[in-house]
């Protein structure tokens, strides 16, 4: 009888202690879906940086030492999802940990954290940037918002690109040498798409009604759930469909609670929706 050895992914983010972003919000999403999830910190984080004020403790220096016990350990990874990446020498670091503890069965996740609303991050510098697009290179799913679509394809922003704007985003993205992008966020007609495009040429436009309050950890949300459903087997189409209704149904459920945008998403209160029949 064959065993049945559950799934690992590895979740390369930071950690923020208050604020629901990151780490604290992939842990209990991919848990929930029955997958182990193997955090890596790349800093720490009292609350997220959207708060007027913030403890941050850059983790660089701790991230090679750390993971080396796991190459002792022999540990492979189902996937490997990378978020938040604060400096140029990190994205080597993340790079080195693909490298060894992936193989051609492992899927690759990035989500480029770079900005939102037109806006970057304040961590974001030109090296970074350029060292952000090399590393899109190993993605199987790239997630970028509008915004980190824009800024990784040097394209002016616009809250609503048209159809041939998104495109020639795809297009650019795609020649990098990632195989599939997902660009999330892109709002049009009292509606938010997902447009997935694959090196294929094919484009799918996920969409769903615009309902509720923006925001914070949204697009951290929405990559975990992704992460979890593709490694559990669901193709990339409905992995985006479901990812979208969970964001959706999280954000009402804030509302409802009368939750600060800053607090993120009440997805806890429906984390039941992850777990997955048992076999």
């Amino acid at each position: 009888m064959p065993s049945k050895k559950q799934k690992k992914i590895a979740a390369i983010n930071d950690f923020s202690g208050f604020g629901r972003c990151s780490l604290t919000v992939s842990i209990p999403i991919i848990s929930a879906a029955g997958i182990q999830c193997c955090p890596l910190p790349t800093a720490i984080l009292s609350n997220h940086t959207g708060y007027n004020d913030y403890y941050f403790d850059d983790y660089t220096d701790r991230m090679k030492p750390y993971y080396k016990k796991w190459e002792k350990l022999g540990l492979h990874f189902d996937a490997i999802y990378s978020g938040f990446l604060g400096s140029e020498r990190q994205i080597g670091i993340v790079t080195d940990f693909i490298e060894k503890f992936s193989d051609e069965e492992t899927i690759i996740i990035i989500d480029p954290v770079m900005g939102d609303n037109g806006r970057m991050y304040d961590t974001l510098t030109g090296e970074l940037c350029r060292s952000l697009k090399k590393l899109t290179a190993h993605a199987d799913i790239l997630t970028p918002n509008v915004t980190e679509a824009c800024i990784l394809t040097d394209t002016p922003y616009t809250s609503a690109p048209d159809e041939s704007t998104l495109n020639e985003i795809c297009e650019k993205l795609l020649s990098y040498g990632c195989k599939n992008v997902v660009i999330t966020g892109i709002v049009t007609d009292n509606k938010i798409g997902n447009l997935i495009c694959r090196t294929s040429g094919e484009k799918t436009l996920v969409t769903s009604p615009l309902i509720g309050s923006s925001r914070a950890g949204t697009g951290d949300v929405f990559a975990s759930v992704l992460a979890a459903d593709t490694v559990n087997g669901m193709s990339l189409e409905d992995s985006v469909r479901r990812a979208a209704d969970f964001v959706s149904k999280a954000i009402l459920l804030s509302d409802d609670q009368q939750l600060p945008s800053q607090d993120g998403l009440c997805f806890e209160l429906i984390l039941g929706d992850m777990i997955p029949p048992i076999q």
